[in-house]
């Protein structure tokens, strides 16, 4: 069951790279997206290079999780879910300091920041039921 997760963090990576645009008015919305698109053709190709490349990211991203679910070893399945803890809680932090001085991303932070840290409460809950596992 599990990896239905790697399997769906790889389509959203894919999708984000194919489709960009798509992917920014479902999570922005039309008005918000058209901001955020770039006033100067130079502002729109960095942009969409931008999006492309958080896309491949996350599709390598879940790509090393979807390897990582097949790793017997646990301890470096500890050790890859404490980085994705450390991980989701900078983003969090990225978008607290950061995103929030951007007036159009600003009104989508507080739900961001709130999905960062349930990303990161999911990786504790792995970390938890390993360590029951492991003094059990």
């Amino acid at each position: 069951m599990r990896w239905v997760f790697k399997v769906i963090a790889l389509s959203c990576g894919a999708m984000m790279m194919f489709y960009t645009k798509e992917i920014s008015v479902f999570g922005h919305g039309k008005e918000i997206t058209s901001k955020l698109q770039g006033s100067t053709p130079h502002d729109e190709l960095l942009i969409q290079i931008s999006d492309s490349f958080s896309g491949l990211l996350m599709f390598v991203i879940g790509f090393i999780v979807f390897m990582v679910a097949f790793v017997k070893d646990n301890k470096f399945q500890v050790f890859f879910a404490k980085g994705c803890v450390l991980l989701h809680l900078l983003m969090a932090v990225w978008r607290v300091y950061f995103e929030r001085k951007l007036e159009d991303l600003a009104r989508d932070l507080p739900r961001q920041v709130l999905g960062d840290v349930a990303l990161a409460l999911s990786w504790v809950f792995f970390l938890v039921y390993s360590w029951r596992e492991k003094y059990d």
